[in-house]
């Protein structure tokens, strides 16, 4: 990253209960220096042994805010579960900031990823089109082209940004939305495989129905109905740190764990066309029902590891 680059890009970081992952994001934050920090924190499950502790010590390390600074907090009295505790803490962040690059507590950046996510949400503030920037590329070295990132029907969230408007517009933990667009065919007008339709159209309803305590398949949907894509970098910008025992969803590891990260070039080189590049997306396709991608399929499309 440039000594000249400043951050002035709101930063959010969602903790929950592992000292050991926040850490090491924390101080990736820490030497990006944001100027505005926003913490969101959930509270320790009932009955669980040491949880409380755990919290209460990932909570110090994230008040270690040793540069200049404006912290904002939001932080659970009671467990509110990965489903309301980041959906409500994402509501209270883009009440605060109109835009906001967004890292959980096991998702270690790259420093070129601060600047990537800033002038991105710059260049497609206005772009509706444009749902989101991921830090993600889970091609494996395979390139598409020269330019420094491509754009995808596939949302990727283990670090990424957005602005308010696509969040408040658009975002709907409960999915009220997702019988209606059944019914109407969503999901074959976005995805062209019947597999890939037929599993993602079983975790919509599943989540529809409060089988799965999670938030991120809603933002998925919410892009998908709004027709949106997603911004993803030509280079992994963001390694998921936290798969293990102590995952809430990622306790297998697979070939998304650990995944290294490389620094983009600068400047950018940008795309011609906010246009999906179809070749790239039939490269890195994922179905829910993949068995070696299932633990780690809330970081696909997000989570809380």
């Amino acid at each position: 990253m440039s000594a000249s680059f400043i951050l002035t890009t709101p930063v959010v970081l969602l903790v929950f209960n592992r000292p050991e992952t926040t850490a090491r994001v924390f101080a990736a934050i820490r030497q990006a220096r944001p100027s505005r920090l926003l913490i969101v924190a959930d509270a320790a499950r009932p009955g669980r042994a040491d949880e409380a502790e755990r919290c209460a010590e990932v909570r110090r390390i994230v008040s270690a805010v040793d540069w200049p600074c404006e912290v904002l907090r939001d932080y659970a009295d009671v467990n509110l579960g990965c489903r309301r505790r980041v959906a409500s803490g994402l509501d209270w962040v883009f009440d605060q900031v109109e835009q906001a690059i967004i890292l959980e507590d096991d998702c270690l950046p790259d420093p070129s990823f601060f600047r990537f996510c800033q002038e991105l949400l710059e260049r497609y503030r206005e772009d509706r089109q444009v749902g989101m920037i991921s830090g993600d590329n889970f091609q494996f070295g395979r390139r598409f082209g020269d330019d420094s990132y491509y754009f995808s029907r596939y949302f990727h969230i283990w670090g990424w940004a957005t602005w308010r408007d696509r969040w408040k517009d658009d975002y709907d933990v409960d999915l009220t939305r997702w019988p209606q667009a059944r019914e109407q065919g969503l999901l074959a007008e976005i995805l062209e495989g019947r597999a890939e339709r037929r599993d993602w159209g079983k975790v919509l309803e599943n989540s529809w129905r409060g089988r799965i305590d999670t938030w991120d398949y809603q933002w998925v949907f919410a892009n998908w109905a709004a027709r949106r894509l997603c911004i993803l970098p030509a280079v992994n910008l963001v390694s998921n740190i936290g798969f293990g025992a102590m995952a809430t969803h990622t306790k297998a590891a697979c070939e998304l764990a650990n995944v290294p990260t490389r620094a983009i070039s600068f400047p950018l080189a940008h795309p011609a066309k906010t246009v999906r590049n179809r070749e790239a997306d039939a490269a890195s396709r994922h179905r829910p029902s993949r068995r070696s991608l299932w633990d780690a399929l809330r970081g696909v499309v997000g989570g809380r590891g």
